[in-house]
């Protein structure tokens, strides 16, 4: 008997022999009685492993296979059917019948040892059956719902048919959890890693800093978000998204500030947050004042911080009205360079004519300032080439005249060198490592003053009408700004101090309250001794009466008692002034290196710096306002529906910032693909 490929085998029961095709007659080896040589030709019953992968029509004339519906006909060979499940869905079945077959080994070498294990099946005993490895279907699904996770997908993808028939391809045994379970398992994750959260801001012992963010998603229902930031003993700075939360419509201050409380209270930090920064619209300052009102009449100190970065947006947005029509035919020409390749090609040899550029492709046409700026800067190194492409492509470019006009040559040059700092700006803000309260306001500063040099030098009636409208823009934010309490956070940054604070915030009258709010809140003495007339000492901390009851010795405790806080103040004042006194340090300098480095020297002074330095310059990361992140990440959060918004993107930021998945006790580790029962570890 010849061998045969084991692809064009199937299992027959009752057969000695493996059949080259199941469904045709096989031949006998013994002769008919009647005819000499004659074998006898007869149907034997087939039946194959692979026909249960498959189910039969109801008019009996097709089979269509159970994973992906692909139709064959009932005349359709077994072996075919074979090659249709090992093609389609390798690792459909969970043991193997036969010698096992690696997935890089060719079809040759598949025969070849099917054939042989034929052969030796012959004269030895068949070796035992083999079990593949089995797959843990918990950690699929496990995997599955990280992936929803990361990529802020709805819990309705894993009801996707094609979807779920991708899954299946790789693996026809496994079974998706179904969406409501989904949902059940991840707010128990939520509510399982809340609680790490909530434990490890209990072990903090410096003040906290809030942030809020506030957008709209698909079905026009309004989110906040609310971040924590604090310092820790060792000078690093940490940053945890606390909870987000719907704010019904319509929006209001005491909504907003409903909200706020609540996450205040579930996480314990009534007494030790200290400032809440915010996006600059009115009801979020309406509600943090509603909430700096009831701090104070809790004898707490607490502060609002209208955003840096939303008052630099609002600025821009001023300075970029004139343009917007401008910047509209430029992108439509750089869309095109993007997508097409002969325009793109054009552009290119038009550039190295004329010895243009450098220029970086692709070029970014996100609908942001840095995409703005982008445009503007293209049309300034390469105006030859943008306006030859223009000319010979006006045609296959949004089917109308892109070519600009000298007058807008004229107002391009002036914006952009106009606007050139305010790039600079934004980009140091979103590269800073540690945003504080006072580079915020010297940046801000800066951009005053070069809002209102360029405005008095100008001859261009438009622009000096541009210029006003963003100084108007910019005084409404420093009016909000400009307080006691940034002048102390400003100073404490030792690159900033008094001597780049802004002339309007640097007065005496804040350096004062600086001084009066060191003294009351930070050198207060803890353990005060009484030593009575009697010679015994009573220490009040453990609550032992001295018994003095005389008014001489109640004079003498008292004059202890100012001389100690005479020293106490002095010493702080020391301190600052010796602080101050010093020169600024190099504005490349990294502020929590410095203070871990001279903490030693201003011992409390450091407590201080270490609370302040906290408070955030702006409620947001400023790429999310200035760079294409920003699109993208509303993106992500815009299309989230109600049911899915807070557990998805709170865990999403919990991953990001170290945390694992984790169930009750049950640790879920992807890195070695275990469920484990280890208690979470923090990277």
């Amino acid at each position: 008997m010849e061998a045969r490929s084991l692809i064009d085998m199937t299992l027959v029961s009752g057969a000695i022999e493996p059949c080259v095709n199941p469904g045709i007659a096989i031949s006998s080896d013994k002769p008919n009685n009647g005819v000499s040589g004659q074998p006898i030709k007869r149907k034997k019953a087939m039946t194959s492993l692979y026909l249960k992968y498959f189910e039969t029509a109801s008019d009996g004339k097709t089979r269509r296979c159970k994973f992906c519906k692909q139709s064959y006909s009932i005349a359709t060979a077994t072996g075919n059917l074979g090659r249709h499940l090992n093609n389609r869905h390798p690792g459909y079945d969970q043991v193997s019948d036969t010698a096992e077959v690696g997935p890089h080994t060719t079809l040759a070498n598949a025969s070849s040892a099917r054939s042989l294990s034929h052969t030796h099946s012959i004269s030895k005993p068949q070796s035992p059956i083999q079990a593949k490895p089995q797959i843990d279907l918990d950690l699929v699904n496990w995997f599955l719902l990280k992936f929803v996770i990361n990529a802020c997908l709805p819990f309705s993808t894993l009801e996707d048919n094609s979807f779920i028939n991708s899954y299946k391809f790789l693996n026809p045994t496994a079974k998706i959890w179904p969406r409501e379970q989904a949902e059940a398992v991840t707010l128990q994750v939520f509510q399982t890693m809340q609680e790490d959260i909530r434990a490890l801001l209990q072990n903090v012992s410096s003040k906290i800093s809030l942030t809020l963010d506030f957008w709209t998603s698909c079905e026009e229902m309004l989110y906040m978000s609310v971040t924590s930031h604090w310092i820790d003993d060792t000078w690093h700075m940490h940053k945890m998204l606390l909870d987000i939360c719907h704010i019904a419509y319509p929006c209001s201050g005491p909504k907003i500030l409903y909200a706020l409380t609540q996450v205040i209270s579930s996480f314990d930090l009534d007494t030790r947050i200290i400032s809440c920064t915010t996006n600059n619209s009115q009801q979020a300052g309406h509600a943090c004042q509603l909430l700096m009102e009831q701090m104070d009449s809790q004898k707490r100190p607490f502060f609002y911080i209208p955003c840096g970065a939303h008052a630099l947006k609002m600025i821009l947005e001023g300075g970029l009205v004139h343009l917007k029509p401008i910047l509209s035919k430029i992108r439509e020409f750089v869309i095109e360079i993007n997508s097409n390749c002969d325009v793109l090609e054009d552009f290119k040899q038009m550039v190295a004519l004329y010895q243009e550029g450098p220029l970086k492709f692709p070029i970014d046409t996100s609908a942001t300032w840095n995409g703005d700026f982008t445009m503007l800067d293209l049309v300034r190194k390469a105006p030859n080439a943008v306006d030859n492409t223009m000319k010979k492509r006006e045609e296959t470019i949004a089917g109308c005249s892109l070519t600009l006009s000298p007058s807008e040559y004229s107002a391009i040059n002036i914006l952009h060198q106009f606007l050139d700092q305010f790039y600079k700006t934004t980009s140091n803000l979103c590269t800073t490592k540690v945003r504080t309260v006072g580079l915020v306001l010297f940046f801000i500063d800066h951009i005053v003053e070069l809002i209102t040099s360029c405005r008095d030098e100008s001859c261009q009636d438009w622009f000096k009408t541009l210029a006003d409208d963003m100084c108007n823009r910019t005084r409404s934010f420093t009016g909000q700004v400009y307080n006691g309490f940034t002048f102390m956070c400003a100073i404490l940054d030792p690159r900033i101090k008094r001597e780049l604070v802004p002339d309007v915030l640097n007065s005496d009258k804040n350096l004062e309250e600086a001084r009066g709010y060191y003294v009351r809140e930070y050198s207060k003495n803890n353990h005060f001794i009484v030593i009575p007339s009697n010679g015994f000492v009573g220490a009040h901390e453990s609550g032992c009466s001295s018994g003095i009851e005389n008014t001489d010795a109640v004079s003498f405790a008292e004059e202890i008692a100012r001389k100690r806080r005479r020293s106490s103040i002095s010493l702080t004042k020391d301190e600052l002034s010796q602080y101050l006194v010093e020169p600024p340090a190099a504005m490349t300098t990294d502020v929590l290196d410095w203070w871990r480095a001279n903490s030693a020297r201003f011992p409390r002074l450091s407590i201080m710096a270490r609370d302040l330095l906290a408070v955030q310059g702006t409620s947001v990361e400023p790429d999310e306002l200035f760079t294409s992140r920003g699109e993208d990440l509303h993106k992500r959060r815009y299309c989230l529906p109600f049911a899915d918004v807070r557990p998805i993107l709170c865990i999403n930021s919990w991953m990001q910032s170290g945390y694992r998945f984790r169930l009750g006790s049950t640790e879920i580790d992807f890195d070695r693909k275990k469920i484990g029962g280890k208690q979470v570890v923090q990277c």
